[in-house]
């Protein structure tokens, strides 16, 4: 995983409405000064990893490098919070790099939505019947029917979100992969997901959809009442996300893995 080699001069902080993280905001910004995320060498992002998630869509076309200190719950994308030493820190930080997912989901009124996801895109049943899918990998039909709560499509970098949640597997950052995983399946009761390569191209038919309404969502953009939903990898979108040497995304999710 390359270091950065950037000298970072300009930093831009943004930060969640809690209590901690502007306290944090206000102390760094009169430490290290504040510019325009625009102009940035870096944006630093003070929160949680809700933050981090909206960061990263906020400048997802910009090529800026994130750079995330914990000052909220879970903080998996997320440094350690310290004041001292940043300009230090940014220069000798780790940089992954990874794609989003792009979803294509076609609502019952023909009406297709385009939306960008991280971490993954899920579908959902809308009512209290289950819904039912048919899931089709690079045009060619793998499973008839799948009776569950739903299915997601997960990333890397989310394989430890929902995905793991709902019993998918977790993947190291940078496998070239994707995992298909079901929500509380009904049919095929056996059936766990599956691991796709990274260019596979995924669409999910909804079977009776004005019976069974479903819903899909990419991270947190809604489309409700879909028909029908492409997801592949955008290649053509870089994002890069900053962590101090031994405390990686592959790391942590490494680590994950053995309970700790």
């Amino acid at each position: 995983m390359p270091k950065s080699k950037t000298k970072f001069e300009k930093i831009a902080f943004v930060a969640s409405d809690n209590p901690e993280a502007q306290q944090a905001l206000a102390r760094l910004t009169e430490l290290y000064g504040n510019v325009p995320p625009e102009t940035a060498d870096a944006i630093v992002a003070l929160g949680g990893d809700g933050l981090m998630l909206q960061t990263l869509h906020r400048f997802m076309n910009d090529r800026i490098p994130i750079y995330g200190m914990n000052r909220g719950s879970v903080g998996f994308l997320m440094n350690e919070y310290r004041e001292d030493g940043l300009i230090e820190r940014l220069e000798g930080a780790e940089i992954t790099c990874i794609h989003p997912l792009k979803m294509r989901a076609r609502d019952i009124q023909g009406v297709v939505h385009e939306e960008l996801a991280i971490n993954e895109v899920s579908l959902f049943r809308q009512t209290y019947q289950a819904a039912k899918l048919r899931i089709l990998i690079d045009g060619k039909v793998r499973m008839e029917e799948l009776i569950c709560d739903g299915v997601l499509v997960a990333t890397p970098a989310g394989s430890t979100a929902y995905n793991l949640s709902a019993h998918g597997p977790i993947l190291p950052i940078n496998a070239p992969l994707l995992a298909l995983t079901p929500i509380s399946p009904f049919r095929p009761r056996r059936w766990r997901g599956a691991l796709l390569p990274n260019v596979a191209k995924i669409r999910i038919d909804v079977l009776e959809p004005d019976k069974r309404p479903v819903s899909a969502v990419a991270d947190h953009f809604e489309t409700r009442s879909v028909v029908s939903v492409e997801v592949e990898e955008e290649r053509s979108i870089d994002l890069f996300m900053m962590f101090d040497p031994g405390h990686n995304l592959d790391e942590r999710i490494l680590s994950e893995q053995f309970g700790y």
